[in-house]
């Protein structure tokens, strides 16, 4: 087995550790704002499974895509963060504190 393919074997695994926990993440976030994160990580693994498949392959085709998905991501986490609304509205006040 060459030391390349033990890297790529690697960039893969790590990619789906950090998609795992990103899911649990998602799934159990106590608000918006964590899901939301989480959200944009996953974007962030799925950017760096893209980036390993343009370096593996050498084919710099899906660059697009990956430029793309930065893009529609970073206007998708400014616009919830700019219209989201508190996840306390309806509570009274000594439940907040």
């Amino acid at each position: 087995m060459s030391v390349a393919l033990v890297l790529w074997i690697l960039a893969i695994i790590a990619l789906t550790a950090a998609l795992f926990v990103t899911m649990i993440r998602l799934v159990g976030g106590p608000n918006t704002l964590d899901r939301l994160i989480s959200l944009d990580m996953m974007v962030a693994v799925a950017q760096g499974g893209i980036a390993v498949y343009i370096a593996w392959t050498k084919d710099t085709t899906p660059a697009a895509a990956l430029v793309a998905l930065a893009l529609v991501a970073f206007l998708g986490s400014v616009s919830v963060a700019r219209f989201r609304v508190s996840d306390n509205i309806g509570t009274p006040e000594e439940a907040i504190s």
